[in-house]
C-alpha cells in the first residue's frame, strides 16, 4: 500500500509553520483541524497550515509537500496508533473513536496516493460558500535525457515539434553578429 510522507525540499517549512513535520513521517490531510476555520482571524503561521499544510501523524506538525511512499501494514498500524493518540489529545471521547477516526484519515490519505511512488502532492485549502474545500495537485519527476550527465539529465532547454504544411522558409531573419555589434557601440 502507499501513504503520503512528509518531505522537506528546503528549510522553509520550519519558518512558515509554527511546528514543522519531520521529513519522512507519515502524513494525512489534516483538514479535521480546520472544521470551524476562519482563516482571516488566524495568526499567519496557522493560516499557512490551513492553506497548504499536510499534517505529520507523529509530530502533528505541518509539511508543505508529501511524497507518495510504499507503506507496510506495520507502518500503517504505527501511523494509526500515533494519529489516534493525537485524536485523544484533541478530545476524542475514547480510544475506539480515536482509532476509527485515524482509520478514516489514513484511508483518505491512501486514496491520494494513486500515483507512482515518489510523486509529490500539494494541498490547497480554502473556505468556499461556507464549506472547507481541499484541492490536491501532484508533481512528478521529469523524464531524464538519456546519455546526459547528472547536471543536465533533467534539463531541456528546447523542444521541437514537427508541423505539416509549413515547409516555406521563415520570412524573418535575425543577424546575431550585427546585434552584438550594436550593443558594443552604444
Amino acid at each position: 500500500m502507499k501513504l503520503p510522507r512528509a518531505i522537506r525540499l528546503d528549510p522553509s517549512d520550519a519558518f512558515v509553520f509554527a511546528r514543522a513535520a519531520e521529513p519522512g513521517e507519515w502524513a494525512v490531510s489534516g483538514s479535521f483541524l480546520f472544521g470551524e476555520a476562519a482563516p482571516e482571524a488566524m495568526e499567519p503561521k496557522l493560516r499557512n497550515a490551513f492553506r497548504s499544510g499536510f499534517l505529520g501523524v507523529d509530530s502533528f506538525g505541518f509539511s508543505t509537500l508529501a511524497v507518495v511512499s510504499m507503506a507496510s501494514p506495520e507502518d500503517r498500524e504505527r501511523a494509526k496508533i500515533a494519529l489516534a493518540q493525537g485524536f485523544l489529545t484533541l478530545g476524542a471521547p475514547d480510544e475506539a473513536a480515536a482509532r476509527e477516526a485515524a482509520d478514516a484519515e489514513l484511508a483518505f490519505a491512501a486514496s491520494l496516493c494513486d500515483h507512482p511512488e515518489g510523486t509529490l502532492i500539494a494541498v490547497e485549502r480554502r473556505i468556499e460558500e461556507g464549506a472547507l474545500r481541499e484541492r490536491f495537485r501532484t508533481f512528478r519527476q521529469r523524464e531524464t535525457n538519456a546519455g546526459a550527465d547528472r547536471l543536465h539529465m533533467l534539463s531541456r532547454a528546447f523542444t521541437f515539434h514537427e508541423t505539416e504544411g509549413e515547409d516555406e522558409e521563415p520570412q524573418e531573419r535575425v543577424d546575431l553578429v550585427a546585434l552584438r555589434g550594436k550593443d558594443e557601440t552604444s
